[in-house]
């Protein structure tokens, strides 16, 4: 144990011990130490005899943030970077890591909600199974996710879909870095920044060119949806591997994966995907960006955010950096599956279009279009008139009753 006592600094001014500095920080001895040795919180004298460690008073302020930045889960890593910014660039990286937090959070209780209704779901339906005479003439509740009217049950129609996409350097770019794909089990579109857009998507192929039969539960069908997600975020750490700057590339990447009867959507990052039905649009997935969390705490309105200036600043993304296994996870984008109806037109897009062209303008191409080839053009014309700052992706398809 290192002693109390106190030791005089190289500039004169007088320093307290370990013990004394722990109780002033709120800090323990032992995080102390290991703060020491992580180079995150260095004492300002280590005695060369004995090894005693000493601080002085004006680190108490650095070490309680220390503390508190602990208290709402921040790895230490991070940590590190904070406590060396300003206080105004320290503000907006905490802000930044609690926007992910809440992201997160919010990710984790939809699917938890979505696991509640199908397995809920499920266990309906066995309990309907013949020879359970006491559930048997109960009808199924209205608002379950059940896949009624599509392909897998008695009398219900086989659906498909039917799809186009496309992509446009746009009218400022020297380079095209997003990537879209339409196939009859694949919608994607990827937003690159350095490499790593289209890589994405080709590893998602792979996976779709078997169709599925729509008999998977739901665990086994969110795994599938994990499993071609990790594919992607392994073939972006591939592709942007030979970068001189690997750290700085990546790509957003949203996705819809045809299982015969749903779409199993993967989101990661700021691009967007949207549900046409009954002539309402509807955005079906949450920006993983800074402006979005700010905009979810009220603290920027739909106007301000309208005018912010540069780069969106991504909370999720599929990057080039090689991660921790923790980082890894809090990384992976975000997996559920979406009931289809015949007639459903979805689409999806970078934010060279939905960042440039509002909402009623989306709208009303996706409904004035006849088909998906007809809408993809209508929807990169649309970006070209409002200037096309940013390249655009966008693919478009259609539920339809399989012939």
């Amino acid at each position: 144990m290192e002693r109390e006592g106190r030791a005089t600094g190289a500039a004169g001014g007088e320093l307290v011990t370990i013990g004394e500095f722990a109780r002033l920080s709120r800090l323990s001895a032992k995080a102390l130490r290991r703060y020491d040795e992580l180079g995150l919180l260095r004492p300002a004298l280590v005695d060369p005899v004995n090894g005693y460690r000493y601080y002085a008073p004006a680190q108490v302020e650095g070490a309680r943030l220390v503390a508190w930045l602990r208290r709402i889960g921040m790895p230490l890593n991070r940590i590190g970077r904070v406590v060396a910014l300003d206080a105004g660039a320290a503000a907006v990286e905490i802000r930044a890591y609690w926007a992910r937090v809440e992201t997160e959070t919010a990710a984790r209780r939809d699917l938890a909600m979505y696991l509640v209704d199908h397995l809920s779901a499920e266990g309906r339906t066995m309990s309907r199974m013949p020879g359970n005479a006491e559930n048997a003439e109960k009808p199924e509740n209205p608002g379950s996710t059940g896949s009624a009217g599509v392909s897998g049950g008695s009398g219900a129609v086989a659906l498909a879909i039917r799809g186009a996409a496309l992509t446009d350097i746009g009218v400022v770019r020297t380079a095209n870095q997003d990537a879209a794909f339409a196939g009859p089990h694949l919608l994607a579109v990827a937003d690159g920044f350095g490499e790593g857009g289209a890589a994405a998507i080709e590893a998602l192929k792979p996976s779709t060119g078997g169709r599925r039969d729509g008999v998977l539960s739901s665990v086994d069908l969110l795994n599938a949806l994990q499993d071609t997600a990790d594919s992607a975020a392994g073939a972006v750490r591939d592709a942007v591997a030979p970068c001189e700057t690997p750290d700085g590339s990546g790509t957003t990447l949203t996705a819809m994966l045809w299982t015969g009867s749903r779409l199993g959507l993967v989101h990661i990052g700021d691009s967007r995907a949207y549900l046409l039905r009954g002539g309402e649009l509807f955005r079906i997935t949450h920006d993983h960006s800074l402006v979005q969390s700010m905009l979810d705490d009220g603290s920027l309105s739909p106007e301000e955010a309208a005018s912010q200036p540069g780069p969106a600043l991504l909370l999720k993304a599929l990057v080039g950096e090689a991660r921790p296994a923790a980082a890894a996870v809090a990384c992976r984008p975000d997996v559920r599956v979406q009931e289809v109806l015949a007639g459903d037109r979805y689409l999806l897009c970078s934010d060279g279009l939905s960042a440039v062209v509002d909402a009623a303008d989306l709208r009303a191409a996706v409904v004035a279009a006849d088909d998906p080839e007809e809408a993809v053009r209508r929807l990169v014309g649309l970006a070209r008139e409002a200037g096309a700052p940013d390249n655009v992706a966008c693919a478009v398809a259609d539920v339809v009753v399989e012939e």
